[in-house]
C-alpha cells in the first residue's frame, strides 16, 4: 500500500521549485549603456579636454575606447578627463554588462578643429608721414573666415584673407583689427598705427644778443619749426653760408640790407618750401644805453639799485649779484658818497680800495675822466656832441688819459655833466649823468650811456 502522504509532500516540493526556476528568470538585470560628453571650456581647438559623464544603469564592467585620444582606453567608470591634441573626427565607445550577461554599448562622434593662433603683421612703407601705405602680413592659422576693419583707412573693411594694401592720410593713430573665426569660435586681434602730421615748412630766429640793434655783422640762429619733415636744404641771400643743409643752422649777415632767407623742407614724400625777409642796418659800431640808474654805496650794498654796469650784459649789477663768473665784464662802478651827493665818482673795477665796495674779483681795469674840467689832458665831449653822437667817430677822435686831476670827484651842481672812460679792451665810451635823484640811502643818478662795440673774437 502507497504512502499517500509522502507522494503529496514530493508533488509540492516539484511544483515549488518549478515555481522558482520560473521566478530567477524573471529576475536578469538588463544593461542600459548612456552617456554624456562635456567639451571643457567648450573649446572645440585642439588640445581640447572631454570629460565624460557616465549614465549607464545595470552593468558592472566598463570598456572605453578613445579613438585619438589619451588614454585610448579605459574600464573605470569614469574614466576622468581625455585628452585630443590632433584636430579631426574621432569616434568614443562604451560597452557594458554584467553578471547576467546582459550586455548593451554606445558610441559618439567628435569633430575637433585645428588650433586657431591669430596673427598679422601691418608693415609701413617708406614712413609714417600722410599718406601712409600699410601691408598686411596674416599669420593666422586654423581660421576659415576673416574680417577686417581699417579704422580711417582705404579701403575700411576686407573679408578676404590677405587684404590689399591700405592708405591712410589723416594725421593721428588709427586701428587695424583682425577678427577671425573657424565656425565654433571667434579670435580677434587690434593693432594701432601712427599717422604723422602734413608736411609743413616753418621757421623763426634768434638774434644773437650782441646783435640785437641789427647792425651789422649780425649774426642769426635758425630754429627750424617744419613738421614731419626729415630733409632740409636753407638758402640765405648775402648771408654766410649760403646753403646748407643743417636742421637748424648759423647765419652771419655782414652786408646792411634786406635779405631773403629760404628753408625747403621735405620727407621723401612732399617738398615745401618758406621764405622770409631780414632787414640788417650799416653798422655805428656803438652801443647806446638810456636811463641807466647807478645807486649810490648804501643802495648798492642793500641790493636795492646796483652800482656796477657791464655793457657785454647790458645790466646793472647789486652787491649780491657779482660773482668770479661775471666779475671780469664789469665795465662802470658808481661810488655815491650820500644822498647829498657831494662826493661822486666813477672807479675802475680792480682799483676799489677807497671806496665800500668789496673787491671785485676778476677785475679789468677801466680808465675814466670824471671831471673833463681838471683835467688838462685834451681830452673833450661836450653834452651836445654826446647827444648827436650816432656813431662812434669822435669817440675815435678822443684819447682817454688817467691822470690825479680827472680822476676827481664831481657834485651835483653842474647837471647834465659828461664822463669818459676807456675799457680795459680798448673801448671808449661816455657817460651822460642827467639826474641826481634824493631817496636817502636809496638815492641815485641816472645816465645815458654810449659805448664802442666789443670787438667780435
Amino acid at each position: 500500500m502507497k504512502n499517500t502522504n509522502n507522494i503529496s509532500f514530493l508533488g509540492i516540493l516539484l511544483v515549488l521549485s518549478f515555481s522558482l526556476i520560473g521566478c530567477s528568470k524573471e529576475e536578469i538585470v538588463p544593461v542600459r549603456v548612456d552617456f554624456e560628453e562635456v567639451i571643457v571650456e567648450n573649446d572645440y581647438s585642439v588640445p581640447v579636454q572631454v570629460v565624460l559623464i557616465n549614465k549607464t544603469e545595470g552593468a558592472d564592467d566598463y570598456e572605453w575606447t578613445f579613438e585619438g585620444g589619451s588614454p585610448a582606453s579605459s574600464k573605470q567608470r569614469n574614466p576622468g578627463a581625455i585628452v585630443y591634441n590632433t584636430p579631426g573626427t574621432y569616434t568614443i565607445t562604451l560597452y557594458a554588462n554584467n553578471r547576467d550577461r546582459a550586455e548593451d554599448q554606445k558610441s559618439i562622434t567628435l569633430d575637433l578643429d585645428a588650433p586657431v593662433r591669430i596673427d598679422f603683421i601691418a608693415k609701413i612703407e617708406t614712413d609714417h608721414f600722410s599718406p601712409v601705405t600699410v601691408t598686411l602680413e596674416n599669420k593666422t592659422e586654423g581660421a576659415s573666415s576673416y574680417a577686417w576693419t581699417f579704422e580711417g583707412g582705404n579701403p575700411p573693411t576686407s573679408a578676404i584673407e590677405t587684404p590689399p594694401k591700405v592708405e591712410f592720410t589723416t594725421p593721428g593713430e588709427h586701428k587695424i583689427s583682425l577678427k577671425v573665426s573657424n565656425e565654433r569660435e571667434t579670435y580677434t586681434k587690434d593693432t594701432t598705427i601712427t599717422v604723422q602730421p602734413y608736411l609743413v615748412a616753418d621757421f623763426d630766429w634768434k638774434v644773437d644778443f650782441q646783435d640785437k640793434d641789427l647792425q651789422v655783422p649780425v649774426k642769426l640762429q635758425l630754429q627750424n619749426k617744419s613738421t614731419s619733415s626729415t630733409i632740409y636744404q636753407w638758402v640765405f641771400e648775402g648771408g654766410a653760408p649760403s646753403v646748407t643743409e643743417e636742421e637748424n643752422p648759423t647765419v652771419v649777415f655782414n652786408t646792411p640790407g634786406t635779405h631773403e632767407m629760404t628753408l625747403i623742407a621735405s620727407n621723401g614724400k612732399e617738398t615745401k618750401l618758406v621764405s622770409k625777409e631780414i632787414t640788417v642796418v650799416a653798422d655805428t659800431n656803438i652801443k647806446v644805453f638810456t636811463g641807466i640808474r647807478f645807486g649810490i654805496n648804501t643802495a648798492h650794498n642793500t641790493n636795492t639799485i646796483g652800482s656796477f654796469f657791464s655793457a657785454y650784459t647790458e645790466k646793472v649789477y647789486t652787491k649780491a649779484e657779482l660773482t668770479e663768473e661775471n666779475g671780469n665784464r664789469i665795465d662802470l662802478v658808481f661810488f655815491g658818497l650820500n644822498a647829498d651827493f657831494g662826493f661822486n665818482r666813477f672807479y675802475a673795477p680792480d682799483d676799489l680800495a677807497d671806496t665800500t665796495f668789496d673787491l671785485l674779483p676778476n677785475a679789468a681795469h677801466t680808465k675814466f675822466i670824471n671831471t673833463q674840467e681838471a683835467c688838462a689832458c685834451g681830452a673833450s665831449l661836450t653834452v651836445a656832441q654826446f647827444d648827436a653822437m650816432q656813431n662812434d667817430n669822435r669817440l675815435q677822435s678822443i684819447t682817454v688819459t688817467e691822470n690825479i686831476p680827472g680822476l676827481q670827484p664831481f657834485d651835483n651842481l653842474v647837471v647834465p655833466r659828461v664822463v669818459l672812460f676807456e675799457t680795459a679792451d680798448g673801448r671808449k665810451g661816455a657817460i651822460k649823468i642827467k639826474r641826481f635823484v634824493d631817496d636817502g640811502q636809496n638815492s641815485y643818478i641816472e645816465t645815458d650811456i654810449k659805448i664802442q662795440k666789443q670787438k667780435s673774437t
